[in-house]
């Protein structure tokens, strides 16, 4: 299953707020095998995100945008992923309902538009908040509060899947430079994918949905790599 995310909020691209939303989501869905193919961030425009959200779904097996949800003035992701559609935002009376039942709040509570999604979308609650989530297609709407988000996204987890990835890591004692023929070999040897991340030592992630492929490799390369000194 191929994934693209879209986060929203012009607090991102100011560097005001760190995405942990798209961290977070690419190691849940890569957990359940999907592939995280894509993250993007785009501003609070309805435009920018229509956009956005229109060509993923064409590209994409589904599509996860996280973004302010609700009626305040820079809470436009809904309205941007219902442009996308070309449908209109309206009052869902499931969301009222469930507010009403679970969250203790009256209509007369709740400001205008906080119950609003694209209509025809399922509606998907906020347990840690207010403002509803909702599913279009394949295009799924989360809150961009991070803890509202992670339990709106446990809610519908299991329509993520694909192939599990096993993944095995070897760390080296040496410049990232000096290992790069040995990366090469046990990517001719192996059928697994190979990513190295350079600090004080290199990291070398090998990655497979072969578990056993993925541990003869690693095994390969621990024998022909510098290893660190245990403390």
């Amino acid at each position: 299953m191929r994934v693209a995310l879209v986060t929203v909020g012009d607090e991102l691209l100011a560097g005001d707020t760190v995405n942990t939303n798209a961290a977070w989501l690419g190691e849940r869905l890569t957990e359940r095998g999907a592939t995280v193919e894509r993250v993007t961030v785009v501003p609070d425009r309805i435009g920018e995100i229509a956009r956005v959200v229109n060509e993923y779904r064409a590209e994409y097996d589904a599509v996860v945008v996280t973004g302010g949800l609700g009626p305040t003035h820079d809470d436009v992701t809904m309205d941007g992923v219902a442009a996308a559609f070309g449908r209109e935002v309206t009052r869902s009376e499931e969301a009222l309902a469930w507010l009403e039942e679970y969250g203790g709040y009256s209509h007369e509570d709740l400001a205008e538009g906080t119950a609003d999604i694209p209509a025809g979308a399922e509606m998907l609650p906020n347990r840690e908040g207010v403002a509803p989530g909702c599913v279009l297609g394949s295009v799924y709407v989360l809150p961009g509060v991070p803890d509202e988000m992670k339990t709106m996204f446990e809610a519908v987890a299991d329509r993520f899947s694909g192939e599990r990835r096993h993944v095995e890591t070897v760390e080296a004692d040496e410049p990232e430079s000096a290992l790069l023929t040995r990366i090469r070999d046990v990517r001719d040897r192996f059928d697994v994918k190979v990513g190295s991340y350079p600090g004080e030592t290199v990291e070398i992630k090998l990655e497979s949905t072969d578990e056993t492929e993925v541990r003869e490799a690693a095994a390969w390369l621990a024998d022909r790599v510098e290893k660190p000194e245990k403390e």
